[in-house]
């Protein structure tokens, strides 16, 4: 079965098509606005990658109602656009994205893939917030955690490049990009996220702040002068590493701070420290580790973070070689000589997650 699969973000359309042994076909990323891609360069596209059987839609948010993959028709279509105040800046661009695929491969059978179906079966102790039970059972307000397709896929992908083990692996996937979340999974199951009800919450990232004080919000809105909208806008799009160093982009933070700017070092510092400390988190959740993970943009492509995090997880049995991790490319094990935990580098394929989900979808159907 080869598969098609549909990434829609704010400002571009990501195609991929997958062979049924995961190679990949061919690709395509076409400017886009909020999902929407012009009709005739997405027709000019899908022609190219012609001959999917299956289509894959990858889907920010399923609520507590989709806890796993689901075919699309009108009604899942109508449940998804509900959730659209979870997700206000993912939702309409994976909607969008559904629209127009669907008029141009009106045939072809389509699935959404949810990034929190992969959280849903969390223990309840991981899943729920402390806050009065009439919120909770109105509202369904629980920690989602996303980043889920991520998060299986270099779970399972870790998995495999470590051979079979006597006990569960205990795996603690750090997905680094422009969001940023760590999961704890256990033999292939999430056991524990840092990510919440909504994205913002967990690691220091590009623009988001990741956890902060709720008191300190309400201050902020009680005697600080600011309102709702401008609190929630700074914490997603003026916070994280943009926020400490004035850039969002990664490379150009480690560069500065290299260069002696006191900001971004600061910057680098405070996201190592929260990483660190989220990386223990997720351990304590597994009661140990056997394999630390990076995947996603940063966790890839930059040694110098997977160094410094290392440094400081010793007391977990983490050790990186930094020779060995400055060379290396996904997939690889930068694991120090005799390190007890493994470390490992994952090239990011939520499409190969995507697809896989597809394919046991249509078998079941």
């Amino acid at each position: 079965m080869r598969v098609l699969t549909v990434n829609a973000g704010s400002s571009s359309l990501k195609l991929r098509l997958l062979d049924d042994a995961d190679e990949l076909l061919g690709s395509a990323e076409l400017p886009a606005s909020g999902g929407r891609a012009d009709d005739d360069e997405l027709r000019e596209a899908l022609d190219d990658l012609r001959g999917a059987d299956a289509v894959a839609h990858r889907v920010v948010h399923g609520g507590t109602r989709f806890t796993g993959p689901v075919r699309l028709d009108g009604e899942v279509i109508d449940a998804l656009r509900d959730l659209t105040p979870l997700a206000p800046l993912h939702q309409p661009a994976a909607l969008e994205a559904m629209a127009a695929v669907s008029v141009a491969l009106p045939e072809v059978p389509a699935v959404a893939c949810l990034d929190t179906a992969f959280h849903s079966h969390m223990p309840a102790a991981a899943a729920t917030y402390a806050v009065p039970l009439e919120w909770r059972e109105r509202h369904a307000l629980r920690r989602f955690g996303f980043h889920g397709l991520s998060h299986a896929y270099a779970s399972r992908r870790a998995s495999e490049l470590l051979g079979p083990t006597s006990e569960p692996l205990r795996v603690v996937s750090c997905h680094l990009g422009a969001g940023a979340s760590i999961a704890a999974v256990e033999g292939g199951r999430s056991v524990d996220t840092t990510m919440g009800f909504t994205p913002v919450e967990g690691l220091v990232m590009a623009t988001r702040s990741g956890s902060v004080d709720p008191g300190m919000l309400m201050w902020l809105l009680q005697y600080g002068g600011l309102g709702i909208d401008e609190v929630s806008d700074a914490l997603e799009h003026h916070s994280g590493m943009r926020g400490l160093a004035g850039s969002a982009d990664m490379r150009e933070v480690l560069a500065a701070a290299r260069a002696g700017d006191e900001s971004a070092v600061l910057a680098r510092e405070v996201y190592l420290h929260r990483l660190r400390g989220l990386i223990g988190a997720m351990t304590a959740s597994l009661s140990g580790l056997d394999a630390l993970v990076f995947t996603g943009g940063v966790g890839e492509h930059s040694s110098e973070i997977r160094v410094a995090a290392a440094r400081g997880l010793g007391y977990l049995g983490v050790a990186v070689d930094p020779q060995l991790d400055a060379a290396s490319r996904p997939d690889a094990d930068v694991s120090a000589p005799g390190a007890r935990v493994s470390t490992l580098v994952i090239e990011a394929r939520e499409d190969i997650e995507m697809a896989r989900q597809v394919r046991a979808v249509l078998a079941g159907s």
